[in-house]
């Protein structure tokens, strides 16, 4: 069984573990996403049985009251709470509520919490020349750290953050793997001391402020970047449809480019992909997992409507 009280979290390079250090609170929402995952397959599961906490927690392998306290302090939701903000019906109602979700995030104000995460995020797209030369000439630096939602790997270049993968335990040089094959002729450093301040950012709400914007730099096509673009304009807490971003990019009919694109997003959840389900409200596939995108909703669902019952 996995402790509950907030071990000290091994450092990762490459994703092999190396001299430990003490705990920080990225470390210790990466150790409860252990947990959490286990809980979030199993309401995944069960999700029309509407479990009680006792029986997610029996499953888990944690008392009841280890899990409620476990999710409190990792998305600020009671795992009730949690099981409600990401059942199919509550996605079906956001979509049937929020149809031209995309057009009303225009009229919210800098005051509208769903939005705090993506109104401080500044980004510019690298020239079509840098990406059909696969970023020829292209320093990335790269760093596997800890985070809310398992382990984060993290690229940037001078211009700003590029690529933000997950990866569980095993899974790194995979994850590396992949990313790297996005731009094949890019020179690549493992550098996380240059990684672990944008990491720290991303995921510390009470970082998300509007004088010091999170800066990301796009490498894509003109149309990948034209998608990725308008899923930042996706609210936190709130969901859009594939066939509604092909709206909003001129090209309605390409619901299944859309989710090409949508699928080769570099920068997860910096640029929203998982706020995109199907039009029955299903959640369909994420490149990072469906456990990982639906415990990414439930978590944000925490930020935007916290100290759930």
């Amino acid at each position: 069984m996995l402790a509950l009280d907030a071990p000290d979290f091994p450092a990762l390079a490459c994703g092999a573990l190396v001299t430990a250090t003490p705990a920080t609170p990225l470390a210790i929402a990466a150790s409860d996403y252990a947990v959490v995952r286990r809980a979030v397959e199993y309401i995944s599961r069960h999700v029309r049985q509407q479990p009680e906490v006792e029986e997610i927690a029996a499953a888990t392998g944690v008392s009841a009251r280890a899990l409620t306290d476990l999710f409190r302090r990792w998305c600020g939701l009671t795992p009730k709470a949690f099981l409600q903000a990401v059942t199919l019906d509550r996605a079906r109602r956001i979509v049937a509520e929020c149809p031209n979700v995309l057009d009303a995030a225009l009229e919210l104000g800098l005051s509208g919490p769903g939005r705090l995460h993506d109104l401080f995020v500044v980004h510019e797209a690298m020239s079509p020349g840098e990406f059909k030369t696969g970023g020829a000439g292209l320093v990335i630096r790269f760093g596997f750290h800890p985070s809310p939602f398992g382990l984060a790997l993290a690229m940037s270049t001078p211009r700003g953050l590029c690529g933000l993968a997950f990866a569980d335990q095993g899974e790194e040089a995979a994850a590396l793997m992949d990313m790297r094959s996005r731009w094949p002729n890019a020179a690549f450093e493992e550098d996380p001391a240059a990684t672990a301040p944008l990491v720290a950012r991303i995921f510390d709400p009470a970082s998300w402020q509007g004088d010091q914007p999170l800066r990301i730099v796009f490498i894509g096509t003109d149309f990948e970047i034209q998608v990725w673009e308008t899923l930042l304009r996706i609210p936190m807490g709130l969901a859009t449809t594939y066939s509604n971003i092909a709206e909003h990019v001129g090209r309605p009919k390409a619901a299944r480019a859309v989710g090409a694109a949508i699928g080769r997003n570099p920068i997860s959840f910096v640029v929203p992909c998982h706020r995109v389900i199907g039009k029955s409200g299903d959640l369909t596939g994420y490149h990072w997992g469906l456990t990982r995108k639906r415990a990414i909703l439930g978590w944000e669902a925490g930020k935007v409507e916290p100290a759930g019952g």
